[in-house]
């Protein structure tokens, strides 16, 4: 192109999540947990889950197909489509290459793009290609399209109740509502088997959650501070970077409280960045963690709490409502950052956000980490219309069906007993599905996978893989 497009961000926005869920409280006494364990403890309110009749690539048939639909996005329109995610069914075969059968029929092959894999990364990793592909030389003047879609499982146990499951979908050009904002990307990557899945037979992670912990808040210590850096390098006039910098703050969310914690966690940055003669003056009362180190405080109870309580007025203000997905539906691995960005966008008005700029926080076990910021536009009519197309969202979270804890153990044991069993078919309800949704209607012997469309008032469309 003759010209570096301008204001790359995100054109477009679509999530979906599972039909069914398991509410917190009954499975805190089915599972003979203390009352208050996954609700005060984790932050959980319900759990979205799939049976057998969805995986991966069907939640990422539906998720495209549903994007392209609401947008009114002619296929060819699309020059790059990159996913995320680390529910693999298949070690080799890309999901991207399964939803060519969407592309396909409609002439388009031409089209960039595979997937990306490194926990709940990947998804922040797509996103990455495609503005650098829409930035670059590369560029043919197409949109490109990010797909972020996992299935987040545990064995039964104490893990369990932080799972969940979704797909978002990303459209991503120039001249968009939401800037992702240029040169201020702030990332930190390090070796850690903190969270990962080594048995390739099993959906199951493997999972040291004090380090998973300790390596997502000390990604995002460095992240932060690496964010301000490049901040203050760009803006040498500025005041310097602190949390008054950004109207909301979204983070990958494990579960609800951590995000609680995160987000004190870069006031205690901002404390310890603070020079030691002003500390005192602008945070009265924390005399005795003057000399705090950042490292010291992973599990330092007395200053986690005593900065989640400064910070609460904060919290309140600026990330609590990013996380009304997250405490509904429950981790959604790659896609969990962007239900933040979903939530945040559909539970403020357009007036509050117009203008305004949101700080992002993604992290991927194992590690791999980044920071960086969206700046939504000041038009308030592009905004409205944008995020008009968000209105489907609470009314689907509503339509859900509630499963008792018995059922849900079940279908979870169909799931752990049949993974990657060929020739199979699933047993799952496909009347549970939302209308319009993909699921998986067979596996045959040589493990191809046939899925199916739920009723819409179109025609079903019929995929295999």
């Amino acid at each position: 192109m003759s010209s570096w497009p301008q204001n790359v961000g995100i054109l477009g926005l679509e999530i979906i999540f599972p039909s069914q869920y398991v509410d917190q409280t009954e499975l805190e006494v089915f599972d003979g947990a203390s009352a208050g364990k996954y609700t005060i403890g984790l932050g959980q309110s319900k759990m979205g889950f799939c049976s057998d009749r969805e995986d991966v690539n069907s939640l990422c048939l539906t998720v495209v197909n549903n994007l392209l639909d609401r947008h009114g996005i002619p296929h060819s329109k699309i020059g790059r489509l990159e996913v995320g995610t680390e529910t693999i069914v298949d070690k080799s075969k890309s999901v991207k290459s399964v939803l060519m059968q969407l592309f396909e029929p409609n002439g388009v092959t031409d089209l960039e793009g595979i997937d990306t894999t490194n926990a709940c990364y990947g998804g922040t990793a797509a996103l990455f290609n495609a503005l650098n592909w829409v930035e670059s030389s590369s560029w043919d003047g197409r949109l490109a399209l990010v797909v972020c879609a996992d299935i987040a499982v545990y064995a039964q146990g104490s893990a369990r109740p932080t799972g969940g499951a979704g797909a978002v979908a990303m459209l991503i050009g120039p001249d968009s509502p939401l800037v992702i904002d240029r040169g201020m990307r702030a990332s930190y990557m390090k070796h850690a088997y903190d969270f990962y899945k080594p048995d390739l037979s099993s959906e199951y992670p493997v999972v040291d959650g004090k380090l998973s912990i300790q390596c997502y808040l000390s990604a995002l210590d460095n992240c932060y501070q690496l964010y301000r850096k490049k901040y203050a390098q760009k803006h040498v006039n500025a005041p310097a970077v602190d949390l008054n910098l950004f109207d909301a703050i979204i983070f990958h969310t494990p579960y609800c409280k951590l995000v609680q914690k995160s987000l004190a966690r870069l006031g205690l940055n901002d404390f310890v960045l603070t020079p030691k003669d002003k500390r005192i003056e602008n945070y009265p009362g924390f005399e005795k963690f003057i000399d705090v180190k950042l490292e010291d405080t992973y599990f330092d109870r007395d200053v986690e709490k005593a900065f989640m309580t400064h910070y609460t007025p904060v919290f309140d203000a600026k990330t609590k409502k990013s996380l009304h997905l997250a405490n509904q539906v429950g981790n959604m691995y790659t896609p969990s950052v962007y239900s933040g960005l979903v939530s945040l966008l559909i539970n403020h008005e357009v007036s509050e956000l117009a203008g305004k700029k949101v700080g992002v926080f993604s992290y991927g076990s194992g590690l791999a980490s980044s920071m960086y910021s969206i700046s939504i536009t000041a038009d308030v009519q592009t905004l409205g219309t944008f995020k008009s197309h968000l209105n489907y969202v609470q009314p689907l979270l509503d339509a859900r069906k509630k499963v008792v804890p018995e059922e849900f153990t079940k279908l979870m044991e169909i799931r752990e007993k049949n993974n990657h069993a060929a020739p199979y078919e699933p047993s799952g309800d496909v009347d549970v599905l939302f209308p319009g949704t993909y699921y998986l209607s067979s596996v045959d012997k040589m493990h191809r996978r046939v899925y199916q469309r739920t009723s819409t008032n179109k025609p079903e469309n019929n995929c295999s893989s």
